[in-house]
């Protein structure tokens, strides 16, 4: 019996390590189920769920197979920075906050994904104050914060 509980931990330890980074899951998908291949399209476009794979352990979903073929040939290449979560709250206050789907930027080949509800869009401030600055801010933030759930 002892020897099981210690198969268990360890199971539920390997899994755990199998995600590298703390993603934004709500709906179960990393981008709200948005297809994060169409962003790169300049489209904000929910995927169907006929069409969906798991990567870092979460799922992701697509309008088609032909985006979802594109996204398992270069994973990397499409995941959302910073977990999904919002670009500019993780430069402006090392916080993890929730995105609109639809608000999102594509700089230096990367997706950004940001916060847009109740009159704050939060791409607007961040293009306003400095998307490079920002960036770095985010970047050194998310360090601190990626791992945390």
């Amino acid at each position: 019996m002892k020897h099981f509980l210690v198969l268990i931990v360890a199971l539920v330890s390997f899994q755990a390590i199998g995600q590298q980074t703390d993603y934004y899951l709500k709906k179960g998908y990393v981008a709200e189920g948005y297809d994060v291949t169409e962003y790169f399209n300049n489209k904000a476009l929910e995927g169907n769920s006929k069409f969906t794979t798991e990567y870092d352990g979460v799922k992701f979903k697509f309008v088609s197979q032909a985006n979802l073929d594109k996204f398992k040939a270069n994973p990397a290449q499409f995941v959302p920075q910073y977990g999904g979560y919002c670009a500019y709250a993780i430069a402006d206050k090392g916080k993890k906050v929730s995105i609109n789907p639809e608000t999102f930027e594509i700089r230096d080949g990367k997706l950004y994904l940001f916060y847009n509800s109740w009159g704050t869009n939060t791409l607007e401030k961040w293009q306003e104050e400095g998307p490079e600055k920002l960036k770095g801010q985010a970047d050194a933030a998310w360090n601190n914060v990626k791992y945390n759930r």
